[in-house]
């Protein structure tokens, strides 16, 4: 076996994730291949110094993330297009690991622009009235110092409703259930009484106005913005 696969995990905290997690490394890196079979759960527990309810709790994470597939009686075996049947961000619990946030605004943009560019495109009357009544509960927010969040979330999701892919609307709350609370740092008092909230505002605007007057280009642009500005601002109040 390789070092990615064969050293001992030492970690008191989370070890069937950390286990789950060396093992789907060794299957991508083509240690164990598609159709072949793990180690028993004896040579596990061996290997990596942990209880059989670790190893259980890895394969069964494994299992769930598309990597193995079990088989009653003869163990856990490769998937034959390992870690495809399922999309998961961070270890499932909602929370995203601080180092993979750069990649998640990412996606979020590449995202989020092409909903934005495709609403546009294909808004109706009542996907407009959707959008500015998010954005006008948004105003009001402002204007009282109370919190927007929700109404920031109600937004976002009427732009994807307003894309016409459902698909894309599964994968746009998808993506919100990991991050309405990083919208939330923007409506904290503090962040509220920095400014953050009226440039967010701000950007929304001009997604707003692209997306209303019918401008793909502009629309995915402001999109775009918006994402990056957000990620700049839900970096610097982690540093606070």
């Amino acid at each position: 076996m390789s070092d990615i696969a064969n050293h001992p995990l030492t970690r008191p905290a989370g070890l069937g994730d950390a286990l789950a997690g060396r093992l789907a490394a060794a299957i991508r890196a083509g240690e164990f291949r598609p159709g072949a079979r793990l180690p028993t759960e004896k040579q596990l527990v061996e290997r990596y110094n942990v209880s059989r309810a670790i190893v259980r709790e890895a394969i069964a994470r494994l299992k769930v993330d598309g990597f193995v597939e079990t088989r009653q009686g003869a163990g856990a075996f490769v998937a034959a297009r390992p870690g495809l049947a399922n999309f998961r961000i961070g270890s499932g619990g909602g929370a995203v690991p601080a180092a993979d946030l750069p990649h998640i605004f990412e996606l979020r943009a590449v995202i989020e622009a092409g909903m934005a560019e495709l609403a546009a495109r294909r808004r109706s009357d009542a996907d407009l009235a959707a959008i500015r009544a998010a954005f006008a509960a948004m105003e009001q927010a402002i204007a009282a110092r109370t919190d927007g969040a929700g109404a920031d979330d109600r937004f976002h999701a009427a732009i994807a409703a307003a894309a016409h892919n459902p698909y894309l609307a599964q994968f746009a709350a998808y993506l919100a259930q990991h991050f309405s609370a990083s919208r939330a740092v923007t409506w904290m008092p503090s962040a509220v009484d920095a400014g953050s909230a009226l440039a967010a505002q701000e950007e929304h605007r001009q997604l707003l106005d692209a997306i209303a007057a019918g401008d793909a280009g502009a629309a995915a642009q402001a999109a775009r913005n918006h994402i990056a500005r957000a990620a700049a601002r839900h970096a610097a109040a982690r540093e606070d």
